[in-house]
């Protein structure tokens, strides 16, 4: 576990050493000055846990370092505590008003002193703890903002595919051929599965966010990907008129298949929308740069991207517009949360009119005894 540092400024060299070995039996990294300016350039370099400053000092008064140190962005927040043979009113006051967090009086008892350093360490880390939570809050506030945005959208335009077909076919039946009921009702599937896959990818999400206790597993890629492409994404493949190429052998990785399973689609997905006219993606699979993870990925041929977009891509709930559709966001900040919770990392290879390679990495499987 990494120590506490203190810092002590003071100008008396016979009561800093006594008080820095005595700090230092008692656990604490421990740095010294004997001038004002000497130590707020420590200050400034080593940002101590806790500050120990003298008052009465030369050329440079405790009170003109305490505010020197509240004044600069790196030492503002760190506890200062004067040690000081004045004991009136009026300095005390005007030490807390320049920000000091206690005071000491000399002569110094060293109990007392370990003991007030204990306690204005002991809040200064929950005081940093609470920023931190405060600010994870803060960003999980704005990502359910965006995130719900972005849902209510990607639902809205299927639902209201249904229902406007629906209530066509309930008004007019008699009057529409067969033909064109036939599509309108192979539209309101294929609206209706588009629905059930955002929803899938919901629940998907609410899992990793929920830090659901996961079983890892030898994963068998081959049968994966052909449930995605016979199943779950036949329309699509359809629609679109795509070609996909996947190799005949994977490399063997562990992972939970029902998260891989949602990492494949929504790469395919992606491909589908955005690759080529019509869309050829590759898939494929090799070592990647860790010795321990192999790195998957699928090949598009659409136009890329520069390297503004490639910088927002896993970014949470965010989206492209392209000239094509919209989208990227959902699918994409989802693949990233899965596969940093399976121990890999997610990634994108690409460039203006040359395509791009999006890539997963996953956890080699140990070898059979």
């Amino acid at each position: 576990m990494k120590k506490d540092t203190l810092l002590i400024i003071d100008d008396m060299p016979d009561n800093v050493i006594v008080l820095v070995e005595f700090l230092r039996h008692a656990g604490f990294d421990v740095l010294f000055a004997y001038e004002g300016p000497e130590g707020i350039e420590i200050a400034k370099i080593s940002l101590p846990d806790l500050i120990l400053l003298d008052i009465m000092m030369p050329d440079m008064d405790g009170f003109q370092v305490c505010k020197a140190l509240k004044a600069q962005e790196p030492t503002q927040h760190i506890p200062i505590i004067f040690m000081t043979a004045l004991t009136d009113t009026i300095n005390k006051i005007k030490g807390f008003t320049l920000g000091a967090a206690d005071y000491i009086t000399k002569p110094i008892q060293y109990e007392e002193v370990l003991a007030r350093i204990n306690t204005h360490l002991k809040i200064r880390k929950q005081q940093h703890h609470i920023q931190q939570q405060n600010q994870q809050l803060q960003a999980t506030n704005a990502e359910l903002d965006a995130f719900a945005h972005m849902v209510a959208h990607d639902l809205k335009n299927p639902l209201n595919g249904i229902i406007a077909l629906s209530e066509l076919l309930m008004h007019e039946e008699h009057q529409i051929p067969i033909q064109t009921r036939q599509q309108h009702l192979h539209m309101i599937h294929r609206a209706g599965q588009q629905m059930s896959s955002i929803i899938s990818s919901l629940l998907t999400l609410a899992g990793v966010s929920q830090q659901l206790k996961i079983t890892y597993q030898p994963l068998d890629m081959q049968s994966i990907l052909q449930q995605i492409i016979q199943h779950r994404l036949a329309y699509m493949i359809q629609e679109y008129q795509a070609t996909i190429c996947l190799p005949t052998r994977w490399p063997p990785v562990i992972g939970y298949s029902p998260w891989v399973e949602e990492i494949w689609a929504n790469y395919l997905i992606n491909g589908l929308k955005y690759g080529g006219c019509p869309p050829h993606l590759e898939l494929g699979a090799e070592m990647g740069i860790r010795d321990n993870q192999v790195r998957f990925w699928v090949k598009d041929n659409g136009r890329g991207l520069n390297e503004q977009d490639k910088s927002r891509l896993f970014k949470a709930f965010s989206r492209l517009n392209t000239q094509k559709v919209e989208g990227h966001g959902l699918g994409l900040s989802i693949v990233r949360r899965i596969t940093e919770k399976l121990g890999g990392e997610v990634g994108v290879e690409s460039a203006p009119n040359q395509g791009s390679l999006f890539y997963f990495t996953l956890p080699i499987a140990p070898s059979k005894p």
